[in-house]
């Protein structure tokens, strides 16, 4: 008589995950060397194993896009993404925008059209905003509006960040006629 599918046991072995990796990454153009657990999140890797506190823990469930930052140019959300799946990749956090003493672009416009009330999500939307622009992905205001729609800012500040891209955009000269 045959085994219940339900009878067969796995040994423990199967199911452990190990302690601790060691992983390289490139974040804000330096290499990086870490011992981590497997299921540290890239958002955790980079705020309490290598200081970067910029990027902000928001909902921690990939909602507001607080914790966005760029991987290889495109936007992550770094509280659902691994940091072990991340080895190999470039990574840049807002730390890492901008030249040393020099605000990038985007920066500068936040600030000259007051683009954030609280700040909290600010680092988010400017991550957020640079791919944005890379991708050129500029239209209509609310085309930037649908683009930006993955990062929350409960202060309402939405025209201002609209207005901060646009006038980016124009100055790169990616906007629309």
């Amino acid at each position: 008589m045959g085994r219940s599918a339900g009878s067969a046991r796995l040994p423990a072995d199967d199911w452990s995950v190990p302690a601790e990796l060691e992983l390289k990454l490139r974040v804000n153009g330096m290499l990086r060397e870490l011992r981590l657990d497997p299921r540290v999140t890239l958002l955790d890797a980079l705020r309490e194993r290598l200081g970067l506190t910029g990027t902000k823990k928001g909902c921690d469930q990939g909602a507001c896009g607080a914790c966005t930052v760029l991987a290889d140019g495109r936007r992550v959300l770094s509280c659902l993404t691994l940091a072990v799946t991340c080895e190999g990749r470039d990574i840049t956090t807002i730390e890492g925008l901008g030249e040393e003493g020099d605000l990038h672009p985007v920066q500068r416009a936040f600030l000259e059209y007051d683009a954030f009330q609280c700040g909290f999500c600010t680092p988010g939307q400017i991550m957020s905003a640079v791919a944005l622009l890379a991708e050129g992905r500029v239209g209509t205001d609310a085309e930037i509006r649908e683009f930006m729609s993955g990062n929350i800012c409960r202060c309402g500040a939405y025209p201002n960040i609209v207005a901060a891209v646009r006038a980016v955009a124009r100055d790169l000269g990616r906007a629309p006629i």
